[in-house]
């Protein structure tokens, strides 16, 4: 399951998956990895300065998670290319829904916020 969205001209697609190896259902733990794919569809170079996250467990417990750049990066993406990055999402239930924003500025320091669609975090197996 992919979700996109375009914002201020920035495409962001999400695809998560579950990561048994790195689960623990005793604990329980439940671990999950989402690929986040950002396309810059405007005329001019954009950079992404912060993020924030909400994340909602099955139990629906919110959590928020702000911070500089992604994945320790602070990316400027040029007009027509996308940047990439992997991360993952530890959870205590076996399914949640994250949502959130970039914070990005163009190639003038004009600042704008691009969202980012809720998406789901399940076992595949689980949702028959």
């Amino acid at each position: 399951m992919v979700s996109e969205q375009v914002t201020n001209k920035i495409r962001v697609s999400v695809r998560a998956t579950y990561i048994p190896e790195h689960s623990d259902p005793e604990e329980p733990l439940y671990v999950y990895a989402y690929r986040i794919r950002i396309t810059n569809e405007g005329q001019r170079a954009a950079t992404l300065l912060r993020r924030h996250w909400i994340i909602t467990d099955g139990l629906g417990q919110v959590e928020e998670v702000k911070g500089r750049g992604v994945v320790g990066q602070q990316p400027t993406i040029p007009p027509g290319e996308s940047f990439e990055y992997t991360s993952t999402c530890p959870l205590i239930t076996q399914y949640g829904v994250m949502r959130g924003t970039y914070h990005m500025e163009d190639e003038n320091g004009a600042p704008f916020e691009v969202e980012i669609s809720p998406f789901k975090l399940y076992i595949p197996a689980l949702s028959n």
